[in-house]
């Protein structure tokens, strides 16, 4: 070649440098196995080697295929063995409410036959008809103190029977909501047996005091003196006195139940490892051995 027809396979840069596209090609390298625990650094596949596979199969544990749409990631579907699976109810937060109100309004219900009792062992306080009113026959009398005094045992044992019932009728309910529905429904049903109890025998009372002479020794119907109802601002009614007694009754019973609960939960949990007291399977008695048939050879002796 001449120098105004450059050798194109040799560089400008170095001219002297031989050719590298011209020298004769050697064996080739051999290929290599995926294997073989060699990774290309590049992208492109090295030639020789196989091909690049496409994309593999997500296997199960068992070694097969992955059986369900999707692959186990995220975006796959469920099995069918959970696709039954019963869903979580949407009301679900509205159970403790519901339980609550329950709680409080059956409660309350039972302050009418505790007024009951309460009108039955009370004692009426005598008085005498004036022209300014009644007044007691007695200077001290004993008996409106006898009122509290029976009010506040058959609250305080009300509220402690009331917690213990609902500790056992709604065991699968135990909680927090239960035990502010045995409070507010104790509380309840001490202002209905308050109201209930006090008219037993009012009208009686009203009468005699409206129509009898001076001078007319009749009794008063059971009242409290030691609790009530005090009006907050003129609007809020506040209860106060034995009429709470019920309801802490309820409150601190129900907590000590709670304390004393072996399940964390406050609810009945099945114990591990618990002993099963069920007959188990009877093992089949082992089979005799036949007898050998006849003309078999006997086995040697010795």
């Amino acid at each position: 070649m001449s120098p105004d027809t450059p050798d194109p396979h040799r560089s400008v840069d170095r001219p002297d440098e031989p050719d590298r596209a011209a020298a004769p090609a050697g064996p080739a390298p051999p290929a290599r196995s995926v294997d073989d625990g060699w990774t290309p650094l590049s992208g492109a596949p090295e030639a020789g080697s196989p091909a690049e596979p496409g994309p593999v199969e997500p296997a199960t544990p068992g070694g097969g295929p992955w059986p369900y749409p999707g692959g186990p990631g995220p975006a796959a579907s469920w099995p069918p063995a959970y696709a039954g699976l019963p869903e979580q109810p949407a009301d679900r937060p509205r159970r403790p409410v519901a339980a609550t109100l329950a709680t409080v309004l059956g409660l309350t219900v039972l302050g009418v036959p505790l007024g009951l009792l309460w009108a039955a062992v009370a004692p009426d306080t005598p008085v005498l008809k004036t022209a300014e009113g009644a007044i007691y026959a007695q200077p001290q009398p004993e008996q409106p103190i006898a009122a509290d005094g029976w009010f506040s045992l058959l609250g305080l044992g009300f509220g402690l029977l009331a917690a213990v019932g609902l500790w056992v009728v709604l065991r699968r309910r135990r909680g927090p909501a239960v035990l502010a529905g045995a409070a507010l429904g104790a509380l309840g049903a001490a202002l209905v047996a308050w109201q209930v109890g006090r008219r037993v025998g009012l009208s009686g009372y009203q009468r005699l005091l409206e129509n009898a002479p001076d001078g007319t020794a009749f009794t008063k119907p059971a009242d409290l003196r030691a609790g009530g109802i005090e009006w907050l601002f003129g609007l809020l009614p506040v209860p106060f006195g034995d009429l709470l007694l019920p309801a802490f009754a309820a409150a601190v019973t129900y907590t000590l139940l709670a304390g004393w609960s072996r399940w964390p939960s406050l609810r009945p949990e099945p114990e591990p490892g618990d002993l099963s007291w069920a007959p188990g399977a009877t093992p089949a008695p082992t089979a005799a051995p036949e007898p050998p048939a006849p003309g078999a050879a006997e086995p040697p002796r010795g």
